[in-house]
């Protein structure tokens, strides 16, 4: 499975990349083979300032929808417009092209807290 030693994973399974106060977010590999094709990617947050573990939008795919939960503090700044077209970026790059959100964070210890790789794959196996 892949599970890059750069980032770091919530239990939730969401992925966290930080650049500085900006942290990019989407859901792991793991996440998107256990729903499937996903079909649709609703963030309607964007501009809102949230705390970590608030719902930050949903993921559909074709049998199921699952809330997003948000790794750590921060106001939502991005959302990644290619999802709107192209909702299975998330299927074929999680960790890339079929990232989700830019939040500039307002706690980065909360990075601290998250699993690192190795943790996370203890998480799902």
């Amino acid at each position: 499975m892949n599970i890059p030693a750069e980032l770091k994973y919530t239990k939730d399974h969401e992925w966290v990349k930080l650049d500085g106060n900006i942290a990019t977010i989407g859901i792991t590999a793991f996440a998107q083979s256990e729903l499937g094709d996903i079909v649709y990617v609703e963030v309607e947050t964007v501009g809102e300032t949230m705390a970590q573990e608030e719902v930050f939008g949903s993921v559909e795919a074709v049998k199921t929808v699952s809330d997003l939960f948000l790794p750590m503090s921060g106001k939502i700044i991005e959302f990644n417009v290619a999802l709107e077209a192209n909702p299975e970026l998330v299927n074929n790059d999680p960790y890339g092209e079929g990232w989700m959100v830019k939040v500039r964070v307002s706690n980065a210890s909360e990075y601290d807290t998250l699993l690192d790789a190795t943790a996370y794959a203890q998480e799902v196996h």
